[in-house]
């Protein structure tokens, strides 16, 4: 027969047991007599394997019932012929059953009012229970080192670094010219290598500006520097046009559109330039009629009316592209009258030089003679100082002015083919419109002019397909012109912020220069000992009576050479 107390018992027994784990240590005490005191019913053992597997799953809640998850899976009385277990025992499966449930248990299932699964690891209040902390995910420094400086369209465009170096003069007296070495290091698979060098002259680089801004009308080319009869072999002017040069090919290179021009392509690579040129011609003759697109079309591109513009934003563009290019003019006009004057000071310098050196040569006192012949030297130090700032103004400054005044020439010369699109699309639209008259009229007199009235109207198909891609040029350009317009802005805000702090770099490292030397000559002035800080040589005690230094060709040394006979 079942024992009606088994069930109560052990249910009793578990749940006391789990009360008293998380009892505070003052009722400690009363601790053995609860355990004890269901010593005497005949329940099952609690050391079979059976029983250790299944207690981690009924501590699990105890807010309703206080026999848990327990009273409803208890075990039979078949087994209740047992002896029972000594308190002692209770350890045992007190034990096992925390260090088996205390993991899933403080993971999952409903919250515990009794903190039965609380310990020290997981000290937190009642409630619903948080997933534990997750780290936050590191970085990775692979990816660190992998991020692009660039962004990924400029990362597939092809990079070109061109120089034009080496200027020499070849041919004869009547056929004298100056010749450019063009060495080119670019990343496009257009090319056959990846770095070359070809040789070009002045006006190969003018056919390659024409034909570009014939290939692509509205597109600003960047323009060469403007062609000199006089002084053309000079060193200042030849080193000044290679400079140019070398940049007109740069922009024109770094241009989306202009770099996959394949006339850029014949200029940067060909061996056989002038050949490839004249087979170009022969092949396309209206190549150098600067008609472009336009003609290919079929379309007449000449205009005898006076051209409105009719954009307000065109128009505004045109009026401050006339007052920028006046600015310009009137500021590189400033900077030639700049450097002029840097000139004459570097001369006045020279005269001054050759001055003080006369007089220090005929002071019998070495205690003047000497200060005055090391101010001699300042003042050639300074002379060459000058020299020096005012061709660096030239080639960082004036360069930059002279560059935008052609770029704005270049610019009027995209409008000028905006123009011709617009008398073009409109010379198609008056054409269309006479032939279309005259369709008209062949259709009033019936099916007696049949023949003439099929060509007509194939001819005003063809004139209406000519209007549209005279429209569709005209609107195409405009769109082009207002991001040319853009990038222009762009570029010359970039290329005057550089060329202003290069100009004011050098005016800096120039001034400098002249404190360090002066400062140096006052300390030489201010030491103890005067007479032996200028000591110079006399002159006269040289052999022959003349002075031994080598005359050369300068204007000090000129100079010093005239004062010095004049004094004999």
């Amino acid at each position: 027969m079942e024992d009606p107390w088994a069930d109560s018992s052990v249910g009793a027994s578990q749940s006391s047991v789990s009360q008293a784990d998380d009892a505070p240590p003052a009722s400690n005490a009363s601790a053995p007599s609860t355990l004890s005191a269901p010593s005497t019913s005949n329940r099952p053992s609690r050391l079979t394997p059976r029983r250790l597997v299944a207690q981690p799953t009924r501590l699990q809640s105890v807010e309703d019932d206080p026999l848990g998850p327990l009273g409803a899976s208890a075990p039979t009385a078949g087994d209740g012929a047992l002896p029972p277990v000594p308190p002692v025992k209770e350890q045992l499966p007190l034990r096992t059953t925390l260090a088996g449930s205390g993991g899933p248990s403080k993971r999952s299932g409903p919250p515990d009012p009794h903190r039965i699964d609380d310990d020290d690891a997981y000290d937190q209040p009642s409630g619903p229970r948080h997933p534990p902390p997750v780290q936050p995910a590191q970085p990775s420094p692979i990816r660190s080192t992998m991020q692009p400086s660039v962004s990924v369209e400029q990362a597939s465009k092809p990079s070109f670094h061109i120089t034009v170096g080496d200027p020499h003069k070849v041919g004869d007296l009547t056929s004298s010219h100056i010749v450019y070495s063009v060495r080119t290091k670019t990343t496009s698979k257009a090319y056959k290598q990846s770095d070359f060098e070809v040789k070009r002259r002045y006006r190969d680089f003018l056919w390659l500006y024409n034909t570009l801004h014939a290939n692509n009308p509205g597109v600003v080319v960047p323009p060469p520097p403007e062609k000199q009869a006089v002084g053309r072999f000079e060193s200042n002017f030849v080193e000044s046009r290679r400079a140019a040069l070398e940049k007109m090919l740069n922009k024109t290179a770094a241009h989306p559109t202009l770099q996959n021009d394949g006339d850029l392509k014949l200029f940067l690579e060909s061996e056989t330039f002038n050949i490839d040129v004249k087979h170009k011609e022969r092949k396309e003759p209206n190549l150098g009629e600067s008609k472009g697109m336009l003609s290919s079309f079929g379309i007449n591109v000449g205009g005898t009316n006076k051209f409105v513009e009719q954009d307000d934003w065109f128009h505004d563009r045109r009026v401050y592209l006339d007052a920028l290019e006046n600015q310009l003019k009137a500021l590189l006009k400033a900077l030639e009258s700049m450097v002029a004057q840097r000139k004459a000071m570097a001369e006045a310098a020279a005269d001054f030089s050759a001055s003080l050196h006369a007089l220090s040569t005929v002071e019998l006192s070495p205690t003047l003679s000497g200060p005055l012949d090391a101010l001699s030297e300042l003042q050639i130090t300074i002379r060459d100082v000058y020299e020096r700032q005012a061709q660096q103004d030239v080639l960082t400054f004036g360069i930059i002015i002279e560059e935008y005044i052609r770029l704005i020439g270049s610019v009027k010369q995209a409008f000028s083919q905006r123009q011709k699109a617009y008398y073009s699309w409109h010379t198609a639209e008056q054409d269309l419109q006479k032939r279309k008259a005259t369709q008209d009229k062949l259709l009033r007199q019936g099916k007696s002019q049949q023949d003439r009235l099929n060509q007509v109207s194939a001819e005003v198909a063809d004139a209406e397909r000519k209007v549209h891609q005279a429209r569709l040029l005209f609107d195409d350009m405009g769109r082009l012109m207002r991001s040319e317009l853009d990038r222009f802005e762009k570029e010359k805000v970039e290329d005057f912020k550089s060329g202003v702090e290069t100009f004011l770099e050098g005016a800096v490292e120039a001034q400098k220069e002249l404190i360090e030397k002066w400062e140096t000559f006052l300390m030489q002035l201010d030491a103890e000992d005067d007479e032996t800080v200028f000591y110079r040589p006399p002159v006269i005690q040289t052999a022959g009576g003349e002075n031994n230094r080598p005359v050369g060709n300068t204007a000090v040394d000129r100079a010093r050479a005239r004062i010095d006979e004049d004094s004999d």
